[in-house]
């Protein structure tokens, strides 16, 4: 089974250029692995150690934030890979890593020259991201590695015929920092047990946000006194289970609504204003002179019901502006989106029905905070008696605040596993 992943990982490397001709998205992966040897060649210090961190996408980057904040970057180069473009393209310029680039395809020479460039004096992966070749390379140079934010299901590849053989390369991994007790059980099952259940980095990196200064001049001016609806992440599934309630209430003008779609692309922004029968205005469209708006655009905005933040970076700040959150993702297929940024702010979360392989969001609808809807009227139901109930209103927002304070904790179990292998790693 090696020899045929190899082959096939050789075969999609080769054909993902052509590919890009097809598709947006491979087209960025192509062209940015494309760059990769340039970038790293042009950065990577020789006079110091590296720490390797390697994050699927955009999300996961999210969770090893708290973990990326405390390495110590004057006596550590930090290396940080992507593999998906919604994760690199929206990171490259973090100020959070020395070096950011795409991780090149899982080839024996990519790996290769990759190691002998790099030369990590340790490697962080981030919740499931195993490429075998690269295991391999880390586990024959001897370089120490943890996974951070774990997450191994009972229907997962290592359980499948055609992934048994994978699970060999797990022992590169000198120590597993999981999210729950579910994925300690399941790794043990596949002969692990040098794992801890430290829990989510999310709920740290949550837990920062309402701290720091979250207002926007031209929300304050948008939602005035009224009540606010905030819906992040969208997808076209999303809205159209919320387009019923949206026309009601354009026509009462009693709630705000700002939506952050999860893909900003014109074709898609434009996809959006179709489903919106209503006035909407664009966050693109404001005339602003030197970030303060203009008096045309600040009427505009207060005229308008739906303001859509057809930008990326200011959806957590939105959700501190929430009445109610809805958070995308979970209507269609496409996968449910972080609702720990809206929960943090203690404010009721709706989602949609798919959210089984999401067990944040089944404890927090066991809980209490969370309600999951599948149709119209089930959304209008549940909103409307959120909007209009004080008490159940308040509730619910207090237990999602709770819930998101009372997980915090698994960075610093993190970075004390860190400073054990050495204390120079961690910023104290």
């Amino acid at each position: 089974m090696k020899f045929l992943y190899d082959s096939l990982i050789t075969a999609t490397s080769a054909l993902l250029p052509v590919a890009g001709v097809f598709n947006k998205k491979l087209q960025l992966g192509s062209v940015g692995r494309a760059r990769t040897w340039d970038i790293l060649d042009q950065s990577i210090k020789k006079t110091l150690p590296k720490i390797w961190v390697h994050t699927a996408s955009l999300g996961e980057f999210e969770q090893v934030v708290p973990v990326l904040e405390k390495l110590n970057r004057e006596h550590y180069q930090v290396v940080l890979t992507f593999f998906s473009p919604s994760g690199y393209e929206n990171k490259k310029h973090t100020n959070l890593a020395d070096t950011v680039c795409y991780l090149p395809i899982d080839t024996a020479a990519n790996v290769s020259k990759f190691m002998e460039i790099v030369q990590p004096s340790l490697a962080i992966m981030v919740k499931y991201e195993f490429w075998p070749n690269y295991l391999k390379a880390l586990q024959k140079r001897s370089i120490k590695t943890i996974l951070v934010s774990g997450v191994f299901r009972e229907n997962m590849t290592f359980t499948k015929w055609y992934g048994k053989w994978m699970t060999k390369y797990l022992n590169a991994v000198d120590h597993f920092f999981l999210q729950n007790e579910d994925s300690y059980k399941n790794l043990s099952l596949l002969g692990f047990n040098n794992a801890s259940v430290s829990g989510d980095t999310r709920f740290d990196r949550a837990s920062q946000l309402i701290e720091r200064d979250n207002q926007l001049d031209f929300l304050d001016k948008f939602i005035g006194d009224k009540k606010c609806l905030v819906v992040g992440s969208s997808w076209p599934e999303d809205i159209l289970v919320l387009q019923k309630w949206l026309r009601e209430n354009y026509e009462s003008g009693d709630c705000k609504v700002i939506i952050a779609p999860h893909e900003i692309e014109p074709s898609k922004i434009e996809t959006l204003l179709q489903q919106l029968d209503d006035e909407s205005i664009l966050w693109s469209s404001l005339k602003r002179n030197h970030k303060t708006l203009t008096s045309k655009s600040a009427a505009q905005l207060e005229q308008s019901n739906i303001l859509i933040i057809d930008t990326i970076g200011l959806l957590t700040k939105a959700y501190s502006y929430a009445t109610i959150a809805y958070v995308g993702g979970a209507m269609g297929t496409s996968g449910l989106h972080n609702i720990l940024e809206a929960a943090t702010y203690g404010v009721p979360v709706i989602i949609g029905k798919n959210y089984k392989k999401f067990p944040e969001a089944g404890k927090l609808e066991d809980l209490g905070g969370l309600f999951s809807v599948a149709t119209p009227n089930e959304f209008m139901e549940i909103i409307d008696q959120l909007l209009t109930d004080d008490y159940l209103r308040d509730k619910t927002g207090m237990i999602c605040g709770h819930w998101i304070n009372s997980n915090t904790g698994a960075t610093r179990e993190v970075l004390n596993y860190l400073k054990q292998i050495d204390e120079k790693l961690v910023i104290s």
